[in-house]
């Protein structure tokens, strides 16, 4: 996540901190405890700083897998910031956690270029419509992809149909070194069974209310992003 500068983030915050103010007397304070208010802040702070450090973290580990796998998958980490993004916009899915199936996702080394950006949606929506986590989901859809013969065997497993000329078709495919052509036939089976079920779900009640939560985490993050770094100046200047 790209922050804003220092001045432009103070300003906003203390224009709302004045807004909330306003209409906040002492003895209104006094009623509803100083103590409570602290410590809610406190733990607001807390929360910010986790949440901006496992951000970090889920970066570093994005760029180390990219380096790792010598960006076989043809995505730099400012593409693939970009599709979790989108991606985030379109279910209300967080974007750390996108970003985290991304990251295992490179770790297939078979699955690069277009076939990676179908890939990564398809995933949002088998998790979705399993009720799975994503990390569940990528590691089922990421080993299909890889090896798509032994892959739709685990895939079938789960729910998700091929017909024995698909199978064939996968097989004559691989066999022939056509790996993309084989991954293609698997992505257009998930399109057709669980394609869009991400984003139709999140614009249900429940699916409102996820993405609120997602973007909270957000200004969490955001929060968290600036208290460090002022921390770490702090330090720096010592």
């Amino acid at each position: 996540m790209v922050y804003g500068s220092n001045k432009s983030f103070f300003d906003d915050f203390k224009a709302n901190l004045a807004s909330i103010a306003g209409g906040v007397t002492i003895g209104t304070l006094l009623a509803n405890g100083i103590g409570s208010a602290i410590g809610s802040v406190k733990q607001f702070v807390g929360e910010s700083e986790a949440a901006y450090k496992e951000a970090e973290q889920n970066q570093a580990q994005l760029a180390a897998v990219i380096k790792s796998t010598g960006a076989v998958a043809g995505r730099t980490q400012e593409q693939l910031n970009a599709l979790s993004t989108e991606l985030m916009n379109q279910t209300g899915i967080d974007d750390d956690l996108i970003s985290k199936s991304e990251a295992l996702l490179l770790t297939f080394t078979n699955i690069g270029g277009e076939v990676y950006d179908q890939t990564l949606p398809l995933i949002l929506d088998l998790s979705k419509a399993l009720g799975q986590d994503l990390q569940t989901s990528s590691i089922q859809v990421g080993k299909a992809l890889n090896d798509p013969i032994q892959g739709i065997t685990a895939l079938k497993r789960v729910g998700v149909s091929f017909s024995e000329e698909q199978r064939v078709v996968i097989e004559r495919l691989q066999e022939t070194g056509n790996i993309a052509g084989a991954q293609k036939v698997i992505l257009a089976e998930l399109s057709k069974e669980f394609g869009g079920v991400a984003q139709a779900l999140s614009n249900t009640e429940s699916g409102s209310l996820e993405r609120f939560n997602t973007r909270m985490g957000n200004i969490q993050e955001s929060v968290g992003g600036m208290l460090t770094s002022m921390k770490v100046a702090s330090i720096q200047a010592m």
